[in-house]
């Protein structure tokens, strides 16, 4: 197992606490934690387009990260309206 894959592993193992806020916290930490998973996805993506050495994801890499900022937009705004 390479270095690159362990930096994998170890990105994956980061996404789990993001996963469990995303379920059980309130709302705003909701979001915090939804703009930090799609950031450790987006270097998970990255380190795994070096292991595969596939350039596929790079490009799903960099439209997540154009992404990530309008959604969390679009997501706060949503939870105006229902508050």
């Amino acid at each position: 197992m390479s270095a690159w894959e362990l930096t994998a592993l170890g990105l994956l193992v980061a996404l789990m606490p993001c996963g469990v806020l995303c379920a059980r916290a309130p709302t705003m930490d909701r979001l915090v934690a939804l703009q930090l998973a799609t950031t450790v996805t987006t270097l998970l993506l990255l380190v795994l387009a070096r292991v595969y050495q596939r350039d596929i994801y790079f490009d799903v890499a960099l439209v997540l990260a154009a992404l990530a900022f309008p959604g969390g937009l679009v997501f706060v705004r949503l939870l105006e309206r229902r508050a």
